[in-house]
């Protein structure tokens, strides 16, 4: 971290903050404190405030209430959204992501035109501490998990399309030495092995991150706690995402039981005040009960729902095979990038696609939609074949001046709509919004749109090239629900793990040329991954003899030491974060019971009194843990946990 040990006070603090877009009130009365290390996904619906909270951290918004605290002089880093289409090498515009070189290396410039060498000096210390002869290497590691071939470092940025400019942002938020990470859906321009790499890189990240994703198996595997925003709420969770949502799923329940009892209750005394309040006898009784009534604090009924429903309906027809490939070659020009695929494709198959970037899974599926034709071999459709092929290129060919609802009128002139309105609903369409223009809509909804489209055809084989860019997490959920009730076939290309396992029953690996049955699941393709990277490298290290082997085996063995010194101070950091989450459950449960009315009645005075002295120990044993946390994680810090 730039600002060497790991500081005690809290990193980030909301207090009371309440925070508007218009007249819509996005969270109010949020409190959220994150520490130093924390990795952090924020998730919720689509406009619940995730990108808003982003904007209020980097200044781009005030709070309407309350206060969004951080340590003065701390760097944050995120991913811009634009790229200029500059002339600068992908290399250097990555490297200017960290501004404090890029600053040091001007005022060097400086000093040698002015021939001030006491301030040489000076600054050839700084950038010895910053690490700035290895600043060029980094950026290049970046390029290359990224999935930017050798010698693409040198391309003019203006030269790469939309979706590698935005890999060049996330490399150059990534090359910045921050203390605070802001990712928005960096997985979204990704594919599977980038997505990998991704993951990887975040662990050793020192800073603390705030990450939104809709990507289940990459929020399991990168954060240490989930904030959830819902119904103008913010709620932290400690775990990974399957925690947060088994955590999430128990609390519903509770509140459901909760909302039972009290509705009996205000049913009780309902009917008591109905009963007796024209009774002389039992007026003050019936008077005191509607006090009671009165000062309720209301539970709400837990409410979860997902806004899509939809499958896919019956194929007209289902020939089978529904398409075969004969020793096809396929590519750009006269230049193949695969040859001699032989694949035959049958209703119910369901087929992921897995290989390196680069090796060929989008050529393949162009293939196999017809959008190309065979460079050799042949492509052997059914009479009856009925494609639904999605990719990303296909919510650029929108119409941005007609209405979803014109889209399906195009596909359908005949139809009626207020049946073509209730199809657009199970999309998320709804009201107005089915009349409104395409153009200003967001990629998640263009992204629904095309996916309505498609159905609305019914295909009878889905090529689905990265389906769930900008899609949330209810439409992937709705979308996996549909792919396992369709009767054709499946071909998918995905960067969502959790979608390949939904979907697909075998996978086929696309790499060096050719496709072929990969037999294995995607732990296995991770394995596979490595292998593959590890033999690359050893394959480059060749030249440096056996001094690059030494080099390796003692670095080895530092960090075979450096791990066996840091277990008894990581398993006492893990054992107070179990107590902590442990406490955090008994304050949410004393939090409740303190809820219930009947307490402070007269008959429940020994027990609200008990409630609150096992409140109070629990506060006193949290501010504790946090204390032993910090002074544990500092001394990780000290020992070089965070290098």
């Amino acid at each position: 971290m730039r600002g060497g040990l790991v500081d005690s006070r809290p990193m980030l603090k909301l207090e009371d903050l309440t925070l508007r877009r218009g007249p819509h009130v996005l969270f109010e009365g949020a409190e959220l404190t994150l520490h130093p290390g924390w990795r952090v996904g924020l998730t919720g619906a689509n406009g619940t405030g995730k990108s808003s909270l982003f904007a209020l951290l980097l200044g781009e918004l005030s709070p309407d209430w309350g206060h969004c605290r951080l340590p003065e002089g701390w760097v944050i880093a995120h991913v811009a959204q634009e790229v200029e289409a500059s002339p600068r090498t992908a290399l250097d515009y990555v490297m200017d992501g960290d501004a404090e070189l890029r600053r040091l290396q001007a005022e060097v410039d400086a000093a040698q035109a002015a021939g001030d060498g006491t301030r040489l000096g000076a600054l050839h210390s700084r950038l010895d501490a910053i690490d700035a002869w290895t600043a060029e290497s980094r950026a290049g590691r970046l390029l290359h998990g990224l999935g930017f071939a050798p010698g693409e470092e040198q391309r003019p940025v203006s030269t790469f399309s939309g979706g590698w400019r935005m890999r060049l942002n996330l490399a150059r938020a990534l090359m910045c030495r921050s203390d605070l990470l802001l990712l928005d859906e960096p997985t979204n321009h990704l594919d599977l092995e980038a997505v990998l790499w991704l993951e990887q890189w975040l662990a050793g990240y020192p800073g603390t991150l705030l990450l939104i994703s809709h990507d289940r198996d990459f929020l399991d595997r990168v954060v240490s706690h989930v904030a959830h925003i819902e119904r103008g709420r913010l709620t932290l969770y400690t775990g990974t995402y399957s925690d947060f949502e088994q955590a999430r799923a128990e609390a519903l329940r509770r509140q459901q039981a909760q909302h039972e009892r009290q509705q009996r209750e205000i049913a009780h005394l309902e009917g008591f005040v109905a009963r007796f309040r024209a009774k002389a006898t039992k007026a003050r009784q019936a008077q005191s009960r509607l006090k009671a009534l009165e000062r309720m604090t209301r539970v709400a009924a837990a409410h979860v729902d997902t806004p899509f429903r939809f499958a896919f309906p019956a194929p007209q027809r289902l020939p089978d095979p529904l398409l075969k490939l004969d020793r096809a070659a396929a590519g750009y020009g006269e230049t193949p990038v695969l040859s001699g695929v032989e694949l035959s494709l049958h209703p119910g198959d369901r087929l992921g696609l897995l290989g390196p970037n680069g090796a060929g899974k989008s050529t393949l599926v162009r293939l196999l939609a017809g959008a190309a034709e065979p460079v050799s071999g042949r492509r052997e459709p059914a009479p009856d074949l009925a494609v639904g092929y999605f990719a990303q290129h296909q919510l650029e060919q929108l119409d941005l001046e007609a209405s979803p609802l014109l889209h399906l009128q195009r596909l359908d002139p005949g139809a009626r709509e207020q049946p073509l309105r209730d199809f657009l609903g199970g999309f998320g369409f709804h009201g107005d919004q089915a009349l409104a223009p395409v153009g200003p809509f967001s990629g998640g909804e263009k992204a629904r749109l095309v996916l309505a489209l498609l159905v609305y055809q019914r295909p009878n084989l889905l090529l689905l090239d990265e389906p769930t860019n900008h899609l949330d997490m209810d439409m992937r959920h709705a979308l996996e629900m549909a792919l396992q009730g369709f009767d054709g076939a499946v071909v998918l290309v995905s960067h969502d793990r959790h979608m390949l396992r939904s979907v697909c029953d075998d996978f086929l690996l696309v790499a060096d040329g050719g496709v072929a049955p990969f037999d294995g699941d995607l732990e296995d393709y991770r394995q596979w991954l490595a292998e593959r990277e590890r033999a690359a490298q050893d394959g480059q290290g060749t030249a440096t003899g056996d001094h690059g082997a030494a080099q390796r085996k003692a670095r080895r063995r530092e960090e075979a030491e450096r791990r066996r010194r840091q277990k008894p101070l990581r398993d006492r950091v893990a054992r107070l974060e179990r107590e902590h989450e442990d406490l955090e459950r008994q304050r949410a449960e004393l939090e409740q019971d303190l809820a219930d009315p009947a307490l402070y009645e007269e008959g429940g005075k020994a027990r609200l009194q008990e409630l609150l002295a096992r409140q109070a120990r629990v506060e006193r044993d949290l501010a504790r843990l946090e204390g032993e946390w910090l002074e544990a994680c500092e001394a990780l810090e000290r020992d070089g946990a965070g290098e």
